[in-house]
């Protein structure tokens, strides 16, 4: 039986990080990498995006690769879907947990996925009629994620009155929950407190979603703190730091998956994560990138001589 568990740590380097890499790995050394990670005891993970492989050739494999994922035992597999189109395909192949990226920045939304926030927000509602429609028994979960909600490179200065209005019509529209991500890394830890209590009191705590914090500015585990502190209890992160968005200038650097779960479990909260098999994964990553950069400060020292995982697990 899985461990319970504190804080869930979504893994998005299958998505996140690989469509920001001009190489497409092959659909074989993808499935071995997702299946390294769940083998770490990552009980979430977005293994890709339904998007038209014109604009995103990386994610053309989305499909099998959440047919495949699914026969992982106590995984729950995750799909990007931009619209209504992708969300059809990600029912048909398999996929019980979808996540959408409205955006408040307007450019932002133009450039990433075609519309304007306010069309992002009703294809939400059209995504959300379609799952209704489903049996029960197939009906996904819809989370929508709030891109540049804390600024944006694009256009600068995000008003956070207009992301909080935002949450609230996504929440009329049907979504499951609702999340903030820092996609070009401009948050700091006050903006992120002051966001998610403003978050919370507008959709009610059964409607708050994860974050998704970037650490192009070397903020991303101080945000990760100052979130906790207001409760939040999901947070997205990628292996080796690997990624950001393709269509948002300067938005590289995801938090690192080993680094955020090696503070989590130190700071005592459980992960139901090792730290070793992360790494170990890592190994996997580059087979299918050789030569591929990535980072982490765990992987280059090591864990504390009699480290203790939140549950009581020492590491000798």
């Amino acid at each position: 039986m899985p461990q319970e568990i504190d804080i869930l740590v979504s893994e998005v380097g299958p998505r996140d990080g690989l469509q920001s890499i001009k190489r497409t790995m092959p659909t074989e050394a993808k499935l071995h990498w997702i299946k390294a990670l769940a083998s770490s005891g990552l009980r979430e993970i977005e293994v890709g995006s339904f998007v038209s492989p014109r604009l995103l050739p990386q994610m053309a494999d989305c499909g099998m690769l959440v047919r495949e994922s699914n026969k992982i035992e106590g995984l729950t597999v995750l799909a990007l879907v931009p619209n209504l189109k992708g969300a059809e395909n990600a029912v048909a192949a398999g996929a019980r947990k979808l996540t959408m990226p409205p955006s408040a920045s307007r450019a932002h939304s133009l450039n990433n996925i075609g519309m304007t926030p306010e069309e992002a927000i009703e294809e939400v509602r059209h995504v959300c009629a379609f799952r209704d429609s489903l049996p029960s028994e197939k009906r996904p979960d819809v989370e929508a994620s709030i891109s540049t909600a804390f600024g944006c490179t694009l256009e600068g200065k995000v008003s956070e009155d207009w992301v909080i209005e935002i949450a609230g019509l996504l929440a009329k529209a049907g979504a499951d929950s609702i999340g903030l991500s820092d996609t070009t890394g401009y948050a700091n830890p006050a903006q992120i407190k002051r966001m998610f209590r403003r978050l919370r009191s507008e959709i009610g705590v059964e409607k708050m979603g994860g974050a998704h914090l970037h650490n192009t500015r070397g903020q991303g585990l101080a945000n990760v703190v100052a979130a906790l502190e207001v409760d939040v209890t999901t947070f997205d992160s990628s292996l080796g730091g690997l990624g950001g968005c393709p269509y948002a200038p300067g938005a590289s650097g995801n938090i690192v998956t080993e680094d955020l779960v090696f503070m989590l479990e130190a700071m005592g909260l459980r992960t139901g994560v090792d730290i070793d098999a992360l790494i170990a994964a890592r190994e996997v990553l580059l087979r299918g990138l050789p030569n591929e950069v990535i980072y982490g400060n765990i992987p280059d020292v090591g864990l504390p001589k009699g480290f203790t995982y939140a549950s009581g697990r020492s590491v000798t």
